[in-house]
């Protein structure tokens, strides 16, 4: 695929690309080798988080005081489009749930103490962060959670259950969300929770369809007693706070969709002119031709969707409509283009050690965690005016 021509709106400053170049390296030589190798183990190696925090890529839009780099966001979108290239999309889960989902939450309220102790060895790698917010029973409705935190003298002591937790396993703390009050969203709280509680107990780590090397738990609380001081924010506030948390999460995950789609099409394009059907090469198939310029164009199309919740989510401008609709489009569309291009493939679309087939079973997961596409539409639906 050619490169992008120059336009009016370029959000990528050659500060930017030179990031882009060193992220694109790094997992090319590093990660990529082995992205097939850690997906048949069922995890990648922990040391990578250190890996990751000793590059600076949790701490990007962090402040340095906290051991991050201050940078904008365009230095986020650069690192999610490359990471891509590392061909393992658990690990990419593993990573962008440390620096996008667990962590930035923490960096918005925390105390000066909370920073030191939880988000400082986050960005470093030196702690593993999980965002703990789905239950058994309360999955896409948030405010239906159950798992209880109630004050106990200094101390909040849990009762309940989380799964689906992205580094349940291995996490070190988690950015937990907590009923506190009354039945509802305006009765929820966020706590730091230490993995190292009395009564905290990962269950098991779930066996999934996709995305094999990233760990994804059930955890169970009995009487976890946290100090006071864990307490994130305001009591009662979480769903306010989660919610405007969710807004980066679900903008990368677009990002990351938009950047596998073109990945997977690279690839099709490329196998398209070197396999030979019936004596000419599949590029030469009208089919094949129209099928490809379609998911082309529909590429493009997400992309600048994408980046224009992504250039509105930079300034500050809120944008819960545009990054709805990017994550709705993005990763529902990266599944078509996944599957187009390992049907294109033939027989070796069909085999693991082929990219696209386990682009194809991993996308799957895109349109269900960080908000279902079902989700995405009630927002679209509900800021639209219906």
């Amino acid at each position: 695929m050619s490169e992008r021509p120059t336009i009016a709106f370029e959000p990528f400053s050659e500060d930017h690309q030179a990031f882009r170049r060193s992220v694109r390296a790094f997992c090319e030589g590093e990660l990529f080798p082995h992205a097939k190798a850690w997906d048949d183990a069922g995890a990648f190696p922990l040391e990578l988080f250190k890996r990751f925090g000793e590059l600076g890529y949790f701490g990007i839009r962090h402040e340095p005081a906290d051991g991050g780099s201050g940078l904008d966001f365009w230095y986020v979108v650069a690192y999610a489009e490359e990471l891509a290239r590392s061909g393992n999309s658990g690990l990419n889960m593993a990573m962008l749930v440390q620096g996008e989902a667990a962590t930035p939450v923490i960096g918005e309220l925390g105390t000066e103490e909370q920073r030191r102790e939880f988000l400082s060895p986050a960005l470093l790698g030196e702690k593993v962060a999980a965002l703990a917010v789905s239950e058994p029973d309360a999955g896409s409705d948030v405010a239906a959670i159950r798992t209880s935190a109630r004050r106990v003298g200094g101390d909040y002591v849990v009762n309940g259950s989380k799964t689906w937790i992205t580094n349940g396993a291995r996490a070190h703390f988690l950015t937990l969300l907590v009923r506190t009050g009354e039945p509802g969203p305006k009765g929820l709280s966020l706590l730091l929770f230490p993995t190292d509680a009395r009564g905290y107990e990962v269950s098991r780590v779930l066996e999934k369809v996709g995305n094999p090397s990233s760990d994804t738990a059930l955890l169970f609380f009995e009487e976890c007693r946290v100090p006071a001081r864990c307490l994130l924010g305001e009591e009662n506030e979480g769903f306010r706070y989660l919610m405007a948390n969710f807004q980066g999460e679900r903008l990368v995950a677009a990002v990351e969709a938009v950047a596998t789609m073109q990945l997977v099409l690279e690839d099709a394009l490329r196998y398209a002119g070197e396999r030979t059907v019936f004596g000419s090469p599949l590029a030469r198939m009208q089919v094949w031709r129209h099928r490809l310029a379609d998911h082309l164009t529909s590429l493009e199309a997400a992309r600048w969707l994408t980046y224009r919740a992504c250039d509105l989510f930079a300034r500050g401008v809120p944008a819960l409509r545009e990054i709805s609709m990017a994550k709705l489009h993005a990763c529902e569309l990266a599944q078509r283009v996944a599957y187009d291009c390992m049907q294109l493939f033939g027989g070796m679309g069909y085999v693991l050690e082929t990219p696209v087939a386990r682009a194809w079973r991993d996308l799957r997961m895109t349109t269900i965690a960080g908000g279902t596409s079902e989700i995405m539409r009630e927002i679209v639906a509900r800021e639209a005016g219906l």
